[in-house]
Formats: C-alpha cells, sequence, structure tokens
C-alpha cells in the first residue's frame, strides 16, 4: 500500500488539526470534525473547548467548520485506540456512512461504499469501485491488496457524496483518504511490540532522522500476525481469517529552497491471509422431501421407492421432487464455528503492493502555487479461496465437493496530476489536469478439492496434479493442472481537467458561491480470451471476446455556503460524480456496459455551541443514479456456448437508484479529561427491476448490498494525569450499531443487526529518561464477543427456476441445502508496549 508524503496533506486531506493533543498516538494527531469518531483536546488557548480543524477538502485550507462539505476524520488516536492493523477493521462500522466488508468471503479483497454507493462486484480487470480510495492522494483502482498493513497513518479521512470535480470518475459515493505522516527533519524514534489471542503478535517502528543538506528521511516497518480462528482439520492446511502481513516504506523530503518542497515515497508491502469461514446455518429451511440414495448402483436420489426429480418437459418441472441428504459429517450451525466439520485444503493467498510516488509544489508568487503528483504501483495476487468446503454444496456419494476460488491477478497504473491553487481579491481557485493509466489481466480457476466416500461419513483429498486432459471434471489445484474457467485483460486511460473557483463578494463576507466542473474522457478496452476451457469461444473476432468503452463526461458543482453567524455556518450543494463503464469478465462474452452516473442535492449545518465545548454537524442528501450497472444471473442454454446449462453474469445499464439519507454527528467535551462522540446515518434506498436487453426474460430485482437503514457509532475517551511527570490515563470504549443489510445483489436475504464494542486502556507517557518515554496498554475488539452474521445466502435453500427468456426450461431441486453465512470475526484482545526515543 503506498505510503507517500506530506505533499498530499495539503493536496487531498480532508482534516488537519491546527494543534496536536497529548496522545501515546504515534502519529501527529489532528483533532477530528464533529463526524469524527475519535476527536482530539482543544488547543490550550481554547481550554476546554473543542479546537479548530484545518482541511483541505477544496484543495486549500480551510477551517472545517467553515468547508462546505461533509467529511469524517479517523485520527491516529482513534487508529490506535481501535486497534485498527487494517480497513477491515473498520467493518465494524466506526464510521456509519463508510461500510467496508470482504469481497465474498476473502480478506485479499474488500467492498467499500459510502451513502449506498457499493459496488457489489467489483473484484475485475474491466470494472471499478463507487467510492475513491486515496493514498496520499493517489488513486487506487483495484479491490485487491486494499487489506494490506496501514503503515504510519495520520488519519483516515471520509469525504462522503460525490467528489467528481476535484477528485475524478469513480468518486460517485465519495472518497476514502488515507494520510500518512511525513518526513519532519527531527530525530525521532517509535517502536510498538503487541501479543494477543490467537496467537497474534504485531511489531512496527517508526524512525526519523536529522534533516541534513536540506533533505529530510523516514523509514516505516510494519508487521501483523494471527492465527486462524477458525481450524482446519487438514493436516497442513492453514485455517480461516488468519493473516501475516509485514511492509516497509522510506519517504524523503527535499526543501532546497524558499517555497519548494519534493516529497518521494517508496512502499512494500506483502499480505499473506486466508478468507472468513463459509458455514452452514441451516438445512433444508423449507421443509421439503428428503430423499435417499439407492438403486442398482446406490447413487439414485429416491424418495419412497421413487426417482426423485424427473423432467417433466412440458412444463420445466419435476415429478417426485425430493432433496439430497446432508452428509453425516456436515453439522448446522447457528454459531460462529471454531473448527470445521470437514477438512480441506487452504493455502495463503498472497497480496503484494507496492509503489512509487513524487509530489512536488512551488510558490510561484503569493497569488499561485504549482503543485504535482506522479505516481506509480502495482498489485499482484494470488487467491485461493477454499472457505465453502462441503457448506455450500449437496451431498453424492463417490461425488467431488469444495470449489476451490483461484484468481490471479495482475494490475500496475501510472498517474500523473497538476494543480494550480491560489487566491486573488475575492476569489479562490484551483485548476488542474490529471491523466491515468491501467493494465490489468486475471486468470481463475475453480477445481474441487475433496471426494467422498460411498456414505458421506468419510472422505479424501483430491491430488492437486491431474493425469491426462484437463477437463472441468478432470482438472487439479497446482498451477499447470488447473482447468481455466476465464482470462482477461483489460487496459484503461482517463484524462481530465478541472477546475472550482469561490467567489466572495466585497462587502458580504458571509457568502460564499463555488463553481466547478471537471470534464472527463475515459477509454476502456479488453479481451476474454478463455471462458470455461474454451480458448476460441468466438470464432469471428480473432477467438476471443472483446470489448470497448469510451466516455466523454462534464461533472458540474454548484455550492453556496452563508456563515450565518460566528459558529453557524449553512451550505447548499449541487453535484455530480460517475463511475466509469467497463465489461465482465465473468459473463459468456465480455459486452461493453456503459458509466453510471449520480446526481447529489445536500444540505448541511455546521455548529459550535456551549462555548466550544459542543460541535454538532447536519446533512441531508438526495442522491439519483441513473444507467444503474446491473449484473443480472442468466442461465445459458446456448447451443454451442462454452457456458451452456450453466448460470453466468451480465451486467448492462439497467434503471434508476434512488438513495435518500441523513447524517448527524455530534462531539462534546463537558470537561478537559472527558470527550464524548456520536454519529447516526439514515440510508434509504430503492434500486431498480429489470429485463435483461439481450436475452429478456424475466424482471429481476436488485438489492443494494451492505447498506443498512440505521448506523449510528459512540465513543468514550477519558484522560487523566497520575502525576507522574508527563504521564496519563486513556481510557476508550467506542460502540457501533448497525440494522440488517442486504450482502448479495440478487437475494432478499438480510444479515443480522449487529452492535461491537472496542476497547483500550492505557498507562502513557511514562518517563524513562528526559527524552524516552514508555507507553504500556491492554486493547479489546468485539469486547462483548459478538455474533453476528455479516454475509448470508439462501441460494441453496429454494429450487432453482432454469428459464430461457420467459419460457422455464428446467427446475432443479439438486442443490437444495441451506442457508450459509459469514460470521464477524470473534473477540480479539492483547497487550503493547510502544516506546518513543
Amino acid at each position: 500500500m503506498l505510503v507517500g508524503s506530506a505533499l498530499i496533506a495539503v493536496l487531498a486531506s480532508p482534516a488537519l488539526a491546527q494543534t496536536a493533543p497529548a496522545s501515546d498516538a504515534p502519529a501527529t494527531k489532528p483533532a477530528a470534525d464533529t463526524g469524527a469518531t475519535t476527536p482530539a483536546a482543544a488547543p490550550d488557548d481554547q481550554g476546554a473547548g473543542i479546537g479548530d480543524i484545518v482541511v483541505t477538502a477544496t484543495r486549500r485550507e480551510t477551517n472545517l467548520q467553515k468547508t462546505p462539505i461533509s467529511i469524517s476524520v479517523l485520527n491516529s488516536q482513534g487508529i490506535t485506540d481501535r486497534h485498527v492493523l487494517s480497513l477491515f477493521n473498520l467493518a465494524d462500522g466506526s464510521i456509519p456512512s463508510l461500510r467496508i466488508a470482504t469481497f465474498e468471503a476473502r480478506q485479499s479483497a474488500l467492498t467499500i461504499g459510502i451513502r449506498g454507493i457499493v459496488p457489489y462486484d467489483q473484484n475485475q480487470t474491466a470494472r471499478d469501485a463507487g467510492v475513491g480510495v486515496y493514498i496520499d492522494g493517489v488513486a487506487l483502482n483495484k479491490t485487491q491488496g486494499l487489506n494490506a498493513a496501514l503503515f504510519d497513518i495520520e488519519r483516515i479521512e471520509v469525504l462522503k457524496g460525490p467528489q467528481g470535480t476535484l477528485f475524478g470518475r469513480n468518486t460517485e459515493g465519495g472518497a476514502l483518504s488515507l494520510v500518512t505522516k511525513a518526513p519532519t527533519g527531527v530525530f525521532d524514534g517509535r517502536m510498538t511490540a503487541g501479543v494477543g489471542n490467537y496467537g497474534s503478535h504485531n511489531a512496527d517502528l517508526h524512525v526519523d532522522l536529522p534533516a541534513f543538506y536540506n533533505i529530510s528521511l523516514k523509514f516505516d516497518g510494519v508487521y501483523q500476525h494471527q492465527d486462524a480462528t477458525v481450524k482446519d482439520p487438514l493436516a497442513g492446511s492453514v485455517g480461516w481469517n488468519y493473516y501475516d502481513r509485514k511492509g516497509g516504506r522510506a519517504a524523503a523530503r527535499w526543501q532546497p529552497v524558499d517555497g519548494l518542497t519534493a516529497d518521494f515515497a517508496y512502499d512494500y508491502a506483502k499480505d499473506d491471509n486466508t478468507p472468513q469461514y463459509s458455514q452452514l446455518v441451516s438445512y433444508n429451511p423449507n421443509g421439503y422431501n428428503v430423499g435417499t440414495y439407492g438403486g442398482a448402483t446406490g447413487t439414485t436420489l429416491q424418495f419412497n421407492g421413487t426417482n426423485c426429480n424427473v423432467a417433466v418437459p412440458a412444463t420445466g418441472g419435476v415429478s417426485n421432487p425430493c432433496i439430497a441428504p446432508k452428509a453425516p459429517l456436515v453439522g448446522v450451525h447457528s454459531d460462529r464455528q471454531s473448527v470445521a466439520d470437514v477438512g480441506v485444503p487452504q493455502q495463503v493467498s498472497t497480496d503484494i503492493t507496492h509503489g512509487f510516488s513524487a509530489n512536488l509544489k512551488y510558490k510561484l508568487a503569493p497569488w499561485i502555487e504549482l503543485r504535482s503528483i506522479t505516481a506509480w504501483r502495482g498489485v499482484s495476487t494470488d487467491q485461493w479461496d477454499n472457505s465453502g468446503g462441503p457448506e455450500r454444496v449437496t451431498y453424492a456419494p463417490n461425488a467431488t465437493f469444495s470449489r476451490y476460488s483461484l484468481s490471479f491477478l495482475r494490475q500496475h497504473q501510472f498517474s500523473q496530476e497538476f494543480q494550480a491553487v491560489g487566491s486573488i481579491p475575492q476569489f479562490d481557485y484551483v485548476v488542474g489536469a490529471y491523466y491515468y493509466t491501467e493494465d490489468a489481466s486475471e486468470y481463475a480457476a475453480t477445481p474441487t478439492t475433496n471426494t467422498w466416500n460411498a456414505d458421506g461419513t468419510a472422505y479424501t483429498i483430491r491430488s492437486p496434479i491431474v493425469s491426462g486432459a484437463i477437463t472441468s471434471a478432470n482438472s487439479g489445484y497446482q498451477p499447470g493442472y488447473q482447468f481455466i474457467t476465464r482470462d482477461s485483460q483489460a487496459s484503461d486511460h482517463n484524462y481530465s481537467v478541472f477546475g472550482n473557483l469561490t467567489y466572495t463578494p466585497a462587502g458580504l463576507d458571509i457568502v460564499h458561491l463555488t463553481a466547478g466542473g471537471r470534464y472527463t474522457k475515459d477509454k476502456r478496452h479488453g479481451t476474454l480470451s478463455i471462458v470455461n476451457g474454451d480458448t476460441t469461444p468466438n470464432n469471428a473476432i480473432n477467438g476471443v471476446f472483446s470489448f470497448s468503452n469510451e466516455v466523454n463526461r462534464f461533472d458540474p458543482m454548484l455550492n453556496l455556503a452563508v456563515d450565518a453567524t460566528r459558529d453557524i455556518h449553512l451550505y447548499a450543494k449541487y453535484a455530480t460524480g460517475f463511475r466509469a463503464g467497463g465489461a465482465n469478465d465473468r459473463s459468456q462474452s465480455f459486452n461493453a456496459f456503459g458509466p453510471e452516473s449520480v446526481k447529489s442535492y445536500e444540505i448541511g449545518a455546521k455548529m459550535d455551541f456551549w462555548n466550544h465545548r459542543a460541535r454538532l454537524n447536519l446533512a441531508g442528501y438526495i442522491m439519483d443514479r441513473s444507467n444503474t450497472q446491473f449484473d443480472f444471473d442468466l442461465y445459458d442454454t446456448a447451443t454451442g456456448s462454452p457456458t451452456i446449462n450453466s448460470h453466468i453474469e451480465q451486467t448492462q445499464n439497467a434503471g434508476n437508484s434512488k438513495i435518500r439519507g441523513i447524517e448527524a454527528d455530534l462531539t462534546v467535551k463537558p470537561f478537559p479529561q472527558l470527550t464524548l462522540t456520536g454519529s447516526y446515518a439514515y440510508t434509504y434506498w430503492k434500486a431498480p427491476s429489470a429485463v435483461n436487453s439481450i436475452t429478456g426474460g424475466l424482471p429481476q430485482q436488485l438489492y443494494i448490498v451492505y447498506t443498512p437503514t440505521n448506523a449510528a457509532s459512540g465513543s468514550i475517551d477519558y484522560v487523566t494525569p497520575v502525576h507522574i511527570g508527563d504521564a496519563s490515563v486513556r481510557l476508550h470504549l467506542d460502540g457501533n450499531y448497525a440494522s440488517s443489510q442486504y450482502s448479495f445483489q440478487l437475494e432478499p436475504t438480510k444479515t443480522d443487526a449487529s452492535f461491537v464494542m472496542n476497547g483500550r486502556l492505557a498507562l502513557a507517557d511514562i518517563s524513562v529518561t528526559d527524552h524516552n518515554k514508555v507507553t504500556v496498554s491492554v486493547w479489546a475488539r468485539n469486547l462483548l464477543d459478538t455474533t453476528y452474521i455479516y454475509r448470508r445466502s439462501a441460494a441453496n435453500s429454494s429450487p432453482t427456476y432454469n428459464y430461457n427468456g420467459t419460457t422455464l426450461v428446467s427446475t432443479s431441486y439438486s442443490g437444495i441445502l441451506g442457508d450459509y453465512a459469514n460470521y464477524n470475526p470473534p473477540r480479539t484482545w492483547g497487550l503493547e508496549l510502544s516506546a518513543k526515543f
């Protein structure tokens, strides 16, 4: 994960405190805004009050409370208090408007959403996100690798609503910005080491060197490890919810002359991980007849002595419907498992991220500063996901089971951005140009790894190496013996120019009118060269499927802000954004689909009261999404198709979505030692029901995933000195709630509601020498050991009706088993020792 420089704190970071509070967190501590989950202590000149915060969401430094945009910030102290080691740790809802979940069950890829813009499946070569993720101002365009270890993060910032003017495409829901701590030029060293349950241990080291010849250097190293929380009975396999992360970063700041700052950074991170475990939470919930295996070979499913599920072609149905029995070794578990019922091969997935950035800024004159951001990044992911075992397929004698989902993705990107930022009387301006290019390739395979014996009381492990022809029925999972289900590559080129202009009338300095816009040209093309092992899936186009997609569009923004009083600031904002088009490489044909776009209308108020001891920010918004990118589930009946008689995914632009919401963020500091925060987000959405334009058929309903109607977060922070030098006791507790939500885009099944608490108790800044201080702490995530399902599917609980257009082709009971689900991680806790030297 790229860990850049302090330049981007000016270019793209939403919040930067004016003063740093006393704290045991390793990085500079900005105060949080009203949407922040961990507000910082107040500066001395405000006594017990909440301090002002300088933000740069508009690419210039402004007071957060006077900045007409909804922002939440998790500062370095909050990251420490919650023991946030990676972005997945924010899946508990610490920032209610920000939703984070695994893609499928995999820790190797994350789904990130803001304000109901949550794409279900962007884990592909030619698809993009609806929320932009930035590391020091550099956009990351793939979900793979986003769960790598966080380096020396100064703050995590959430910009809510479309950011299409200043942050570009793929920010229709907002932007998630990670800002790292820059070199200081003053010698400083910090290190942390800790141990915890599930064999966890972590360590990090950060060293700032004294400046020499106007050059400042900083080095960071991170290591994080946790054993599996669900054990695998198969000897030699890793288990589930395991991770081992390590990485390093070097940063340099060069200031050769007044007004010129050049920041350079290089990082490398490796993340070995396994997915969350998928377990069976119900069997035959709809009460269908359960058959037994018999007949001459003992493999024919029968009920009352008659063969089950005999096709009736005239109706597409079956006679004597029944489902398969459950294998004796497979259990139904209504609580989180600690050991799987059946052992399966499970090795680690490996994500490698690395990159280089160069950030320059030069104060050319008092009224203009020139800036440049140059970045190169690469991602490499080897995915090994065997999370389902026998929990997602029905039992049959001597049949194979346990789908090993393998994916091998390589991506690299280059971006260049230029900006000119300045002010002249009555006007503030930002203008710039941006270029981005990306190449990505991926191939995938889904072999099965286990075989049942005749009665389901035992099983064997299939060899990863097979002999003879490699087919869908005869494939291994070792590279070179895999049956390739898809192989695609895609390239992307993006060009844009943008600008914002804020006008403050002379003699009326309480009114600020901002107009902005970005013109974007986006071109993407690619090929799908293998579909289900067929290397010539479409001979009419050089043996492969290909697509191309181009869009030219303009995204405007208008904002009217009024300083009603010194402490009350109101705004009304109109903005648009879009998510780029592409193609679905899980489809049969790699057809291109176009961009989807959002129009957003927002009003907000930012208020300080009680002599700056309380702060309340409110926002209400309406978002209308056009040309929603809709993933259809299709049953392929085309003669000669490589995916005939199987379900495939087909994406097109279909229908409009409506999203409405209210957000409230409150910070109260009744006395200097105590800070209380509360945040709430209400989200209403309505997604389209549509018919596939290519094949026709019945309407399918789209559900927006990981978007609870109600979400809330609150925290208590208490700090008191112990009169031993500068030492203090710090207590942090936070609680995070989310109502039930959908986790599959085409299923009406909901997850559980959730409530998760985290806590930390620290004796901070114990003086060892005049310059050395030590902090001792105990922390816990999911303090109450709450158990809830965050991802649930009922796809295997009812018959499958296969339609060719509107005609029912067949009805299948053969896949009925029960609901499968993923549970949240269990309680984890540990001890840490931190030192400053």
